[in-house]
């Protein structure tokens, strides 16, 4: 079994908690300040340091506001510790606003996690993990291969091809997904294999819902160069279009190939579900649902993802919910899924379809 423990042996590098006044970690919200800062760390008190992770999931517009509907008792903690490491690299890499700085804490976050690996938590966040790890024999590497795609989007802000974005969502996305496999006890590779099929799905769907956001806000394409010169788009033409506040054909066509094809990795992905166990089933049903929701948001507003961001209504997100306690609960799950999906048939090349009113997010 893995071991992790809090010990009082330095970790030989710099300290993410030592720089936590510096003008670039100040952008970070609050809880993450202190899950990373060891001045915060009591040793001895493994609970304050998991009340913390609570507290970050709590505050998040994300569909982990729900875990504590949808999980068993025994797993809600273990998911808030989880998704507390998931959020403090993603803002490491997203929210210091200095490429430099983000690969400095980064660098001291991978390190960080192997020296915690080892035995050696020195901050509130790998004391939280620890008892996760503990229980679930995680392995460090879906943690490593996090890290490594926060790394690359400092680096990387475009993609040539296919093969290329794939790779990235098998270190940005995948890991999650298998995470929560080995959380649920679940180490086959069949299993493994599926839901790679609806993380990957679900990053590039997220991918396609924020081309306006990813390029003005952090100056990156995810779009593949092989795609776009296909379809005759340019990354000259997206800005023009963001800013007259509207996609055009070549843009919305290319979209639509798109999504097509993260939707057909989700419809395989979607075996997976009948092979959960009906207290995790509906956590992972909702994950799928939930990005479908907004592929078919998308489809709704005619593909056009630079006018404005598709997104979900307040009553939309509560079907969701009931779709998933549904599947959870073993009714129908097949009819209880497409009732928010789609029939598959029905998606991909479904044709353009109105514009609908944009109300809240999905993130």
């Amino acid at each position: 079994m893995t071991r992790l423990a809090v010990s009082s042996e330095p970790v030989p590098s710099a300290d993410v908690g030592s720089r936590a006044q510096s003008i670039g970690l100040e952008r970070l919200q609050p809880l993450v300040r202190r899950l990373i800062s060891t001045e915060s760390l009591d040793r001895s008190d493994h609970d304050s340091a998991e009340a913390l992770t609570r507290q970050l999931v709590s505050t998040q517009y994300e569909n982990f506001s729900v875990v504590s509907t949808l999980l068993p008792k025994r797993l809600r903690q273990d998911f808030c510790n989880v998704y507390a490491f998931c959020r403090t690299a993603d803002d490491l890499g997203d929210e210091l606003g200095d490429q430099r700085l983000s690969l400095e804490q980064l660098a001291i976050l991978r390190r960080q996690t192997v020296a915690a690996f080892d035995g050696r938590s020195q901050t509130p966040l790998f004391q939280a993990l620890s008892r996760t790890v503990e229980r679930h024999r995680l392995p460090v590497e879906p943690f490593l291969d996090l890290i490594s795609a926060f790394e690359q989007d400092q680096t990387v802000t475009r993609y040539a091809d296919d093969e290329q974005l794939l790779d990235y969502c098998r270190r940005s996305a995948n890991p999650v997904g298998r995470l929560v496999l080995l959380m649920c006890d679940y180490r086959d590779a069949g299993r493994a294999s599926l839901s790679d099929d609806i993380s990957t799905a679900l990053q590039l769907i997220n991918f396609w819902q924020d081309v306006r956001r990813d390029l003005l806000d952090r100056d990156r394409i995810y779009l593949p160069k092989s795609a776009m010169q296909r379809f005759g788009v340019t990354e000259a033409g997206l800005r023009h279009q963001i800013e007259v506040g509207r996609g055009d054909e070549s843009f919305r066509r290319l979209i639509e190939h798109q999504l097509d094809a993260a939707d057909r990795q989700m419809d395989r992905g979607r075996a997976l579900l009948p092979l959960l166990g009906r207290s995790v089933r509906g956590q992972v049903s909702l994950f799928a649902a939930g990005g479908m929701a907004i592929s078919r948001a998308i489809r709704r507003q005619n593909f056009d993802t630079l006018s404005r961001r598709p997104s979900l209504s307040r009553w939309q997100k509560s079907r969701l919910v009931a779709t998933a306690l549904s599947a959870a609960a073993g009714v129908a799950l097949t009819d209880a899924m497409s009732s928010i999906m789609g029939p598959r048939s029905s998606r991909a090349g479904a044709g353009r379809l109105p514009t609908a009113p944009s109300v809240g997010e999905l993130e």
